[in-house]
């Protein structure tokens, strides 16, 4: 074992952790399990740009009492240095995790010993009712303790501004060298100052579910298909708390939910990971929608802000839509509505991420809509938001990861309000004598078929996060020429800002943050994206391909020719 991890591990030894946490640590040393003694302690668990996430567990590299302590000493610091004449407020809420709850109550007597006011959500609450808390209250700050849609071993917390959006520079640099400057546990005030911590609850919920039924474009439609067969699981987590409410405040009244998975539970007994993006985690759900003959699925995330669907063919069997496709049909709809509806004055914008589908940007256009890109993670599009204040009015914006935002009163992706949005949409498509299946093939049928699919390598520990460096050296450094027979034209380099032409030696500088994510572009339009992923042990690949619609292939068959496109690819960068 090398001499700094030891050195670490007796630091914690000789400290002032709790007694029991002390013989536990000892525990550990004695079983001489290095692999996990060297994986608890070989670094810190990073503070990075959102906050926290990690497995939890004793150790410097692991979510505990010690590690989120550190954390929440040097974001108060930070926030008394911000505001050192007015009383700071920070709103906090929690999932449905093992130990969500106890994380919280840790942040939050810290918060208070530090002369913070908190408002601590009483139950488990979403993530984009967190956002919408701190707006709300106007909070300089917020906390939600949640590691998403991680395995159940995770836990973690993301850090909010007072916009209510996600830290972004230059506070997330600025609270991360906060954070480095507590050196010891001594440094942490555990001592709760109970007259700063209040209970907050049913208000926030009927203030945000008020907020949210402004968005609704067509009532109509609702009004006519209120009957509408949808089944909704919240995969053990928060969204209970909020999204059948949400789908009865817009008027829908068939709403089955399923009870297996309707409790929340951090073991997430029903599922192998807690992610919608998963067909495995919505197995429950696609039986039940059969038994039932419903028309829509959803489910979400155990924080409440991603959510997947599945919509009923015209067998009757039921196909899952990833990310992409779910993200065009909301912003089509939202765009065709707001026209409709006499709202666009070109003023109007959406926003993507850089490796979500082109198809966004394609119906934006043909809707005289302006669109952007940004940086993978909400806290970018919530960030652009706030530059454009004022100035434009936000539609409407989304990533491939199943994460949504339908207007600006949230400032993160909303699994509830898109929910909503989605149960409307479907009702919004039966009312005109359509599903949204055949909604989907109207706008491959006008902008072209586009197929995306996520390649995601785990490589766990100190090893597999060498071994995702390497790959990414590879990547920048010995290109493909071609990918699928198709040249490629365009390397994308965020992390050094530059986009360079292949075939011409043209180099252009773009302007974005650094961020270490590559893509290749090749000539035929097709878009390979590749990144680490900032919250879990993983390498991600993102790829887009496209084809004109053809009127003399079946929509099946372009599909296909897609979907063997796709495999290619993956072949030729050893993906499979």
């Amino acid at each position: 074992m090398e001499e700094n991890i030891k050195a670490t591990i007796d630091t914690w030894l000789n400290s002032n952790i709790d007694e029991a946490d002390k013989t536990a640590l000892k525990e550990l040393v004695a079983s001489e399990n290095e692999t996990e003694l060297v994986d608890s302690f070989y670094k810190d668990l990073e503070f990075g740009t959102g906050g926290l996430r990690g497995i939890m567990g004793l150790g410097s590299n692991r979510m505990n009492k010690y590690t989120v302590g550190s954390a929440t000493q040097g974001l108060a610091n930070y926030i008394n240095l911000q505001f050192p004449s007015e009383e700071a407020s920070l709103a906090i809420a929690h999932d449905s995790r093992n130990n969500s709850d106890y994380f919280a109550q840790i942040v939050a007597d810290i918060l208070s010993a530090n002369g913070i006011k908190v408002y601590l959500f009483d139950e488990l609450r979403p993530t984009p009712e967190l956002s919408f808390a701190i707006r709300e209250l106007g909070c300089k700050s917020g906390i939600v303790v949640t590691a998403s849609h991680n395995p159940k071993e995770y836990n973690g917390y993301k850090v909010y501004w007072e916009d209510g959006a996600q830290i972004i520079a230059p506070h997330d640099t600025k609270i991360i060298e906060e954070v480095r400057k507590i050196t010891s546990f001594d440094q942490i005030k555990f001592g709760a100052n109970k007259d700063l911590i209040q209970p907050i609850g049913k208000d926030i919920d009927d203030r945000y579910l008020a907020e949210m039924s402004k968005l609704s474009l067509s009532p109509d439609a609702i009004k006519n298909q209120s009957d509408l067969s949808i089944v909704f699981s919240p995969i053990h987590g928060t969204g209970i708390t909020l999204v059948p409410k949400a789908l009865e405040q817009f008027g829908f009244t068939n709403v089955t939910v399923i009870e297996e998975q309707a409790t929340p539970d951090g073991n997430f007994p029903t599922v192998v990971y807690p992610n919608p993006e998963e067909k495995e985690a919505l197995t429950l759900a696609l039986d039940k929608a059969k038994q039932v003959n419903a028309e829509l699925v959803m489910a979400t995330d155990p924080d409440a802000d991603r959510v997947g669907i599945a919509i009923r063919t015209e067998t009757g069997d039921f196909e899952l839509l990833n990310g992409n496709q779910t993200g065009a049909l909301l912003i089509y709809y939202l765009c065709l509505k707001w026209k409709e509806n006499g709202k666009l004055d070109g003023n109007q914008y959406v926003v993507k991420t850089v490796v979500t589908t082109e198809l966004i940007k394609d119906i934006a256009t043909h809707f005289g809509i302006e669109s952007f890109d940004t940086l993978t993670g909400f806290k970018h599009i919530a960030g652009l938001i706030k530059e454009l204040e004022g100035k434009k009015t936000f539609i409407g914006g989304g990533e491939e990861s199943y994460g949504y935002l339908i207007g600006d009163f949230v400032r993160d992706k909303d699994a509830i309000a898109s929910c909503a949005m989605i149960a409307e949409m479907a009702a919004w498509a039966k009312d005109n004598g359509k599903s949204l299946g055949d909604l989907l093939e109207e706008i491959y049928s006008q902008f072209g078929m586009y197929q995306e699919d996520l390649v995601s390598l785990t490589k766990k520990g100190k090893s597999g996060a060498e071994e995702i460096q390497s790959m990414m050296h590879q990547f920048r450094n010995n290109t493909p020429k071609s990918l699928a027979g198709s040249e490629i034209e365009w390397l994308i380099d965020y992390q050094n800002s530059t986009a360079k032409n292949l075939l011409t030696g043209q180099e252009d500088s773009i302007r974005f943050p650094s961020s270490n994510v590559l893509q290749f572009i090749t000539k035929d339009g097709s878009k390979i994206s590749m990144r680490p992923s900032g919250t879990e042990p993983k390498i991600k690949f993102y790829m887009s391909v496209r084809s004109e619609s053809d009127s003399d292939r079946s929509f099946e068959d372009e599909k296909k020719g897609l979907q063997d496109k796709i495999s290619k690819i993956k072949e030729e960068l050893n993906l499979i």
